[in-house]
């Protein structure tokens, strides 16, 4: 076999690909939760199982990185989107983790809304990253998940509000708002990071127009 002194051509959109089938999954098992409220215990494991996977990915894109001289766009737009997806999968599993340490009886529906509409942005910039591999442009998409980012917005102001709104003084109400205090907090952070990933989607693609 012959020696080459060119580096192999490592396929980022492939390892971008393979970190998005993580993310989506674990999303699609959150919402799960939210929406059937069943088998929690292990619909969390899997959701812990796919953000530890993840991790693996998202330390092989940065290692590949390090050793790539030719990339097909610049190499902090590889990172910032591998970052973005990693930090987004592990709000996933906050969410997920804290679902299974509160030990709710009922999930409250505005949640329920909340982390269907994470999912759906979440789908959307599935179809964003396979539009900036085929460069083609992803205007639409954006819409759509600055969208549901609003509508979003509006359902956490209702939730809160329900939420603070709750009769009674005792220990149980105090830990109810806490708890869900907590909930909100996250599935916030992890609607914003949905965004903000978009976001550097977006930017890439025009970018490279």
């Amino acid at each position: 076999m012959g020696f080459s002194f060119f580096p192999k051509e490592i396929q980022f959109f492939d390892l971008f690909t393979e970190q998005y089938a993580k993310l989506s999954e674990a999303v699609a098992a959150l919402n799960s939760i939210f929406q059937e409220f069943t088998d929690c215990e292990n619909k969390c494991k899997t959701i812990n199982l796919l953000e530890e996977n993840g991790n693996h990915v998202s330390r092989n894109i940065a290692k590949q990185l390090s050793l790539t001289f030719i990339t097909p766009i610049d190499r902090e737009d590889i990172h910032d989107i591998n970052i973005a997806q990693e930090d987004l999968l592990n709000l996933i599993k906050a969410i997920s983790t804290r679902i299974g340490l509160y030990d709710f009886t009922v999930l409250k529906f505005p949640s329920k809304r909340l982390v269907k509409n994470l999912s759906l942005m979440v789908e959307e910039v599935g179809r964003m990253l396979q539009r900036l591999r085929e460069r083609k442009p992803v205007e639409d998409n954006a819409k759509k998940v600055k969208s549901l980012k609003y509508e979003c917005e509006m359902i956490l102001l209702v939730a809160l509000g329900e939420l603070y709104d709750l009769k009674g003084q005792g220990f149980d109400t105090v830990m109810e708002i806490v708890k869900w205090t907590h909930i909100y907090d996250r599935i916030e952070q992890a609607v914003n990071q949905a965004e903000r990933l978009a976001d550097i989607i977006e930017g890439v693609v025009l970018k490279n127009a």
